[in-house]
Parts: structure tokens; sequence; C-alpha cells
């Protein structure tokens, strides 16, 4: 099979019309949460996911936005979005969004976590030690999550205390060994944060059992035009150019 893993879209519909234009034919596609809040399209990307995905999770900005979690967590910029957002949505979308879980299994080879496996809401996983930490709460080879905007993995060999960050080029390949567990982090859809503005997922292949990272230019300016028209914080619209 064929599966496109995204994450982190922020109401980005135009970043996700591209990826899903620039992925081509797939079997399945997997959200890993945050299809809503900062940005100016909460609707359009809830239903294109609702229409797509055969798994989606919730992340903290999809339950501020639902008011399932306190606003006061967040900075003033994205309370401010969040709240917007939130006011935006259909009753349709907001039922569906509701019941959503923050991680699950896909099945017996992968697990999926917003953040991490032991705090799947929260946790920004970034360093191999908190790697390390997390094997322990899932059984699966494999664990993809989103959260930190950020595009990279961790190889974790079996039956050794360590863990190796990558992180990968554009269109770069990464071999699924049976010696080792990983993290993938297929980056953000509508808002990255690791100094690329394109918008990042990943390709996962189950029968080649390899991950390609991929990375897509979208009309960035037409989505800040938006993001002004709505009267959304300006220092949200300023990172979608500078990818931080």
């Amino acid at each position: 099979m064929r599966i496109v893993i995204l994450s982190d879209i922020h109401s980005n519909i135009i970043a996700l019309e591209t990826v899903l234009a620039d992925a081509g034919s797939f079997d399945a596609l997997w959200c890993l949460g945050d299809t809503i809040g900062y940005g100016p399209a909460p609707n359009e990307c809830v239903e294109l996911i609702r229409q797509h995905a055969a798994i989606t999770l919730t992340g903290n900005h999809d339950l501020a936005c639902l008011g399932k979690i306190s606003l006061n967590d967040f900075n003033p910029d994205a309370r401010r979005a969040n709240l917007w957002n939130g006011s935006q949505l259909t009753a349709a979308n907001r039922e569906w969004l509701l019941p959503l879980p923050p991680a699950r299994s896909a099945d017996d080879h992968y697990y999926l976590a917003h953040g991490s496996p032991r705090e799947p809401i929260w946790e920004y996983l970034l360093m191999p030690s908190q790697a390390i930490a997390n094997l322990e709460w899932f059984s699966e080879p494999v664990c993809f999550i989103g959260h930190s905007h950020v595009q990279f993995a961790f190889r974790c060999p079996r039956n050794d205390n360590h863990c190796e960050r990558i992180m990968p080029e554009a269109d770069s390949q990464l071999a699924l060994t049976a010696d080792s567990r990983y993290f993938i982090n297929p980056g953000s859809v509508g808002q990255p944060r690791d100094h690329d503005p394109r918008a990042a997922y990943v390709i996962l292949d189950t029968d080649q059992q390899t991950v390609t990272f991929k990375r897509v230019a979208y009309d960035i300016k037409q989505v800040q035009q938006q993001m002004r028209d709505y009267g959304l914080p300006p220092a949200l619209i300023y990172r979608l150019s500078v990818g931080m």
C-alpha cells in the first residue's frame, strides 16, 4: 500500500490541496492531528480530510478550537486564532472532530500519535532521550508523530539504548529495517517550523517498507492574504514565509 501521512495542516487549505496534488494516487491517508487552528480555512480543511483520510487524530489546537482544553494554555496569537477557528466550524464538522483520539494503533506495525506515545496531546518529541523513553509506550515497530512541525526521524536499534536522529533532504528515502524501531515526523503541511516554508509530508510504502520525505511549494502569499482578510494575527501570517 502507498499511504500518505501528514500532520499539522492548521486550516491551510491551499497547502493541503497542493500536498494532495503532489502526492498523486494513494491507497490511504493518515492525518496526525491539528487539522485546524492558526489558519484561515478550518471547514475546508476538515471537509477535505473527512473525504480522504482513513485515520485522523486530534491535536492540541483541534481540542482548543473545540473548547475541550483551555485556551489559556496557548500564547495570545494562537489563542486568538483558535478562538476564531472554533467559531467558524459548522455543526457537522465540529461533531466529526469531537470524538477523534490523540493516539491509536493503525495495525500491528504502525502506531500513530499527535505528540508522543506517552503524552499524545502535548509532548514535543525532539530529543533522542525522549525517543528512548517513549519506546516503552507502544509495541509496534514504527511510530508516526506530529506536533513539532519539524520533519525528521529517529532510528532506534533494538537491544541498544540509543536513537539516531535523521534530518532528511526532500525526496530522500528511509528504509524501515527489522533490526530497529522508528519515530517518523512528516513535518507540517500548513505551518512548517524547520526553516523550510514548503509544505511537508511523507509517503509510506508498506510493501517496500520505505518512507519517502516530501516537500512541496505552495502559494503562501494567497494564504497570507486570506489571513489578513480575516484579521488573523500578523505574526502568524509572517511566519509562513520563513518556515519558523
